[in-house]
């Protein structure tokens, strides 16, 4: 039996986030966090996914998120195989398009990132260090590297 066990109280407890978009009431997570709704790349089942928004660009709009998992995770693979995602920001849902950012800007995006979150980034930190496997300190030559393991993507309206 793995941690999060498929009918465990702990599966429960990490998709709270994704029952709160059921609710209609993503609202409450605000431009913080994003439902994404994508299709199973070998299954062809609907899928979802919370993903916490590292930036927000009301201008455009887009929504930038890191791939915890590198391009591994299966979000990420879905989406490269069937782009037909769909996003939920608080209470506007729409069809989306993704780009993956380039290393300076997925670095200023995570500097940006740190700084304003300054009172979580003992606990980014820790985090960073189990997914990355080595010792993350938020120095530029981090951040690099961080990028280049961890791909930042942008999700925006499909025109």
């Amino acid at each position: 039996m793995t941690l999060i066990d498929k009918k465990g109280w702990l599966r429960y407890l990490f998709r709270a986030p994704v029952y709160l978009y059921h609710w209609h009431l993503g609202r409450l997570l605000g431009r913080r966090f994003l439902l994404l709704t994508h299709t199973g790349r070998r299954s062809g089942v609907k899928r979802e996914t919370v993903l916490e928004i590292m930036e927000y660009r009301e201008d455009v709009p887009e929504a930038v998120v890191m791939s915890g998992f590198g391009r591994e995770s299966d979000w990420l693979r879905n989406i490269e195989a069937i782009p037909n995602e769909q996003v939920v920001i608080g209470a506007r849902r729409f069809n989306a398009t993704h780009r993956f950012l380039g290393e300076e800007e997925a670095i200023v995006v995570v500097r940006n990132y740190e700084s304003r979150n300054w009172y979580v980034v003992p606990i980014v930190h820790w985090v960073l260090r189990r997914l990355l496997s080595w010792d993350y300190r938020g120095s530029e030559s981090d951040r690099r590297r961080l990028v280049r393991q961890l791909p930042l993507l942008a999700f925006r309206p499909r025109s």
